[in-house]
């Protein structure tokens, strides 16, 4: 898990559906800290920056960014994840699971429609772990996770 205690990231102007992964990213990896961070542009430049910086500053983007929604991604958006020469590492990890895979698992999952959510849920049931995580046992996991 990813916690950053800087308060700097800077991306281009082409990159900002970038820093808006990277937002959503790091405010979810912080989520049972102190730490939040918005998104700003300056200069044609995005920035995170933790939040309590001079709003004035800069052109607030936060706002709506937190009513991103990943299912309505395109896979143009997936095709501009993978063809980034250097991928934030949460999309990096996410697209490494599914390239390795067999293609034949693949089409069966897509076949048979698995739900991939629910082998998720049970991989974190059987860590132990909440959802900040948290260690909360194995039986507190489950009933967290597995409802």
């Amino acid at each position: 898990m990813e916690r950053k205690g800087n308060s700097h990231r800077f991306f281009t102007k082409d990159e900002k559906q970038k820093a808006i992964d990277y937002l959503l990213w790091i405010n979810f990896c912080n989520r049972a800290t102190d730490t939040s961070y918005n998104l700003f542009e300056k200069n044609d430049r995005f920035s995170l920056m933790e939040k309590g910086w001079p709003e004035g500053m800069y052109s607030h983007y936060s706002i709506a960014v937190w009513k991103k929604k990943y299912r309505n991604m395109k896979y143009s958006d997936i095709q501009k994840i993978a063809q980034d020469k250097n991928p934030l590492k949460h999309w990096e990890i996410i697209r490494g699971l599914f390239s390795v895979m067999d293609g034949e698992v693949l089409r069966y999952m897509l076949h048979a429609k698995i739900p991939l959510e629910k082998f998720i849920r049970y991989e974190l049931a059987s860590r132990g772990f909440d959802k900040n995580h948290q260690w909360c046992g194995f039986e507190k996991a489950k009933e967290i996770w597995l409802k």
